[in-house]
């Protein structure tokens, strides 16, 4: 019995490879996390939805994450840049962000912790190594951990 009394969060998946993100889809379902996953396709688009611009304009269709995975290697805008800008903004700043990327080189995991990265994942090659870290992960960011509430949302 779970003394678990947290409410679900947005999570929102930034990563151009539309592989990456069936699969981590799927591993959220295997690791039977109810929570609101959404995804972008690069660093611009995540940008754009923070800052509810263009397509996202309407903050009721894209509601703050209170998690954030981060791949390094996107277009138009990589990662690194998008992370940069969102621990550089006074309030998007503490938002968490896990970088899950394909790189285990030391300058990109020590760049990301000096940007301000809570966590960085290396992408698991085999589905059944997604499911375990997507669960891990999701016992830990959302069960385990206090996330600060979402700002500017009215609590009944």
């Amino acid at each position: 019995m779970s003394s678990r009394n947290t409410k679900p969060i947005t999570i929102l998946m930034a990563d151009d490879d539309a592989d990456d993100r069936q699969m981590t889809l799927e591993a959220f379902g295997e690791s039977r996390l109810a929570n609101d996953l959404r995804f972008v396709e690069d660093g611009a688009e995540l940008m754009d939805y923070l800052f509810h611009r263009n397509r996202y304009a309407d903050p009721q269709n894209a509601p703050r994450p209170g998690l954030i995975l981060l791949d390094l290697n996107m277009p138009k805008m990589d990662g690194r840049e998008a992370l940069q800008a969102i621990k550089s903004d006074p309030d998007l700043k503490t938002i968490r962000v896990v970088v899950m990327t394909t790189s285990k080189a030391d300058e990109d995991i020590l760049r990301t912790y000096d940007l301000g990265a809570e966590s960085y994942v290396t992408k698991p090659v085999t589905f059944q190594a997604l499911v375990d870290v997507i669960a891990t992960m999701g016992r830990y960011w959302l069960e385990i951990v206090e996330l600060p509430s979402p700002k500017g949302i009215a609590h009944a």
